[in-house]
C-alpha cells in the first residue's frame, strides 16, 4: 500500500481499526519515507533470501522488505495490529505475520518451518525497553542467520559498536562481539516516528560469526564475569567482580595477576580475550552458579 509515510493516511488507517498507542509496548511506527528502503537494502534481505522481521508497526519497513526478499515472516506482539497489516500488506504475497513475543518464539523451528535452507537476515525497529534482551536471544540461540539489523536508541546503538576496551564500552559491547561484527549503519531523527520520541534512533548490524574469536570453558560463566565486572562501573574491577561474585579480594587481585591484568584495571579497559581469560581461571577455581 502506498502513503504509509504520510501521516493522514497512518492516522485514518488506525482510526478505522481503533487502534490506539500503547505506551507499555514503546510503540513508535516509522513515517520517514526515506528511512526504510535504506535500512531495507542494507540489511541483507535480497532476492532468494529470506527475512525474519520483528514488530512490523503498520507495515512501512516490512513493505521494503517484501519488495526485496523472496519471504519475509513478521513477528508481531500486538494482535490489535494484525487487521491493521493485513490491510497495508495486502498486496504481498511472500509475507507472512506471526502473532506472538520474540521473546518466547521458538525462532529456530520457526526458520526450519519456513524457509528451509534459504539464507536468513533478521530486520526490526525495537521498542527501546527490550532492546538488550532481543539481541541478546537472537545471538544466545545461535539462530541460523547471516545478520541482525536493527533500529534502536542512539545512545544503546552507540554502545553496543563501540570497541571493546574503550570508555564508552560495556557489557552489552562485550556481549555482543562475542557473537557478532557490530556496525553503525546510520542515525535516525526523532521527527521520523509517529509518535516521535524523546531521543534520536540509529540503526546497526550485526554480522554473526561463524565461531566466536576467542574460546571459553563456560559461556554461561563469561557472561556472568561481564555483568558482574560492568555491575559497578565507578569502582576497580576487582571491587566489581568482588562484590557481585561474592569472591574474597585478595583471591581476586590473584585472578587478575595470573590474567595478566592490572589490580587498578577498571572493566572498560578490558579487551574480548581478557574476560575470556577471567571466565576460565575463575570457572576453574571458583563454584559459582551461573545459572
Amino acid at each position: 500500500m502506498n502513503g504509509l509515510s504520510d501521516i493522514r493516511t497512518v492516522k485514518n488507517i488506525l482510526s478505522r481499526h481503533g487502534f490506539t498507542f500503547s505506551k507499555s509496548l514503546g510503540q513508535n511506527f516509522l513515517i520517514d519515507p526515506s528511512v526504510c528502503p535504506k535500512m531495507a537494502e542494507l540489511s541483507g534481505a535480497a532476492e532468494g533470501a529470506g527475512v525474519i522481521e520483528i514488530g512490523p508497526g503498520i507495515g512501512v519497513l516490512t513493505n521494503e522488505l517484501c519488495a526485496l526478499a523472496r519471504k519475509v515472516v513478521a513477528i508481531e506482539l500486538d494482535r490489535r495490529l494484525i487487521p491493521v497489516l493485513s490491510e497495508t500488506l495486502s498486496e504481498h504475497n511472500n509475507l507472512k505475520i506471526v502473532p506472538g513475543d520474540v521473546l518466547k518464539i521458538d525462532l529456530k523451528k520457526l526458520i526450519e518451518d519456513e524457509f528451509g535452507g534459504t539464507d536468513v537476515a533478521v530486520c526490526a525497529n525495537l521498542p527501546y525497553y527490550i532492546t538488550s534482551p532481543v539481541i541478546m536471544k537472537l545471538l544466545e540461540d545461535r539462530l541460523p542467520v547471516s545478520s541482525i539489523t536493527v533500529m534502536v536508541q542512539k545512545e544503546a546503538a552507540q554502545r553496543i559498536c563501540a570497541d571493546v576496551g574503550t570508555r564508552s564500552s560495556g557489557a552489552i559491547t562485550v556481549s555482543v562481539n562475542y557473537f557478532a561484527k557490530p556496525k553503525l549503519l546510520f542515525n535516525v531523527s526523532a521527527g521520523s516516528f509517529m509518535p516521535a520520541p524523546k531521543v534520536d534512533s540509529a540503526v546497526i548490524r550485526l554480522d554473526v560469526l561463524k565461531e566466536p574469536p576467542v574460546k571459553v570453558n563456560d559461556e554461561k560463566m563469561l557472561f556472568t564475569v561481564v555483568k558482574a565486572a560492568f555491575s559497578q562501573r565507578r569502582k576497580t574491577l576487582a571491587n566489581s567482580l568482588s562484590s557481585a561474585l561474592s569472591i574474597n579480594k585478595s583471591e581476586v587481585n590473584q585472578i587478575l595477576l595470573k590474567s595478566d591484568i592490572p589490580l587498578n584495571a577498571r572493566a572498560e579497559q578490558l579487551k574480548l580475550q581478557n574476560f575470556a581469560d577471567l571466565a576460565n581461571i575463575i570457572k576453574n577455581q571458583n563454584n559459582i552458579n551461573t545459572n
